[in-house]
């Protein structure tokens, strides 16, 4: 049995009241690896936007 298996068939027997406290956690957890992704990727496009900014004040873009 692999390990997701074994909490799979652990987490189908737990009570209403564990399994509610299961998933409070677990959405907790998935928030927090959310924002250690964000914090991650924060200024991943800042030269981007930069650049973008730089071409709009020099004249070379265009209306859409």
């Amino acid at each position: 049995m692999t390990k997701l298996e074994q909490i799979e068939k652990s987490v189908a027997e737990l009570s209403a009241e564990e399994l509610k406290a299961f998933a409070a956690w677990f959405e907790a957890l998935r928030a927090d690896m959310w924002d250690r992704q964000i914090e991650a990727d924060s200024g991943r496009l800042d030269k981007l936007a930069e650049q973008a900014l730089a071409d709009h004040r020099a004249g070379r873009t265009r209306p859409l």
